[in-house]
């Protein structure tokens, strides 16, 4: 299967599924992965504002405001830019409907120390299937931070095609806790 057909077969299997459901997952896939040591120990974080069919941050978001730095990124041209989350009155709706952050430029990428990244589809191998845009593996090689992929189970395959450019993640977490890692899951 080729990206293009595995990203139509992923937008017909989410709607097969409820805003409700979605919503549980995600709040069972954030209880988990704010239990990690990096999550745990990180003072700033890459997240981003979700669309009604990705893994749900709104909540997350708001609740580690005020204890840790949220980066957001925001659209500009073919690159994400970085800001920091000022709380949800700094929030404006961007390109593709996406709320983007209107906060500060993040100056210093190395400053970010996790990044928590969706995706259309990842495999067990850390493998990430985007919208097929580039922005996250552009602004990835940029950074140095660990990362993330955020996933529902239905979304997460045994294998999907990459290339050069792809960037796989270090691990990759679902509503069932962690499901790949570079060494072992930290669960």
């Amino acid at each position: 299967m080729d990206k293009k057909e595995l990203r139509q077969l992923i937008a017909q299997y989410k709607q097969n599924y409820s805003a409700a459901q979605k919503a549980g997952w995600s709040s069972s896939l954030f209880q988990k992965l704010e239990n990690h040591p990096l999550f745990l120990q990180a003072h700033t974080i890459l997240l981003y504002h979700s669309l009604p069919d990705e893994v749900q941050t709104h909540k997350f978001i708001k609740r580690w405001h005020p204890h840790k730095r949220i980066v957001l990124p925001l659209v500009k041209g073919d690159e994400l830019e970085l800001r920091y989350y000022e709380g949800e009155d700094s929030l404006q709706t961007g390109v593709f409907g996406i709320k983007e952050p209107t906060g500060s430029l993040v100056e210093n990428l190395h400053e970010i120390e996790l990044s928590i990244i969706p995706g259309v589809a990842f495999d067990r191998s850390g493998n990430r299937l985007g919208h097929g845009k580039g922005y996250y593996d552009r602004t990835l090689a940029r950074l140095q931070a660990y990362r993330i992929g955020v996933c529902f189970q239905f979304q997460l395959f045994p294998h999907i095609p990459v290339e050069a450019t792809d960037l796989p993640m270090d691990e990759v977490w679902t509503e069932q806790g962690c499901v790949f890692s570079g060494t072992q899951c930290s669960r």
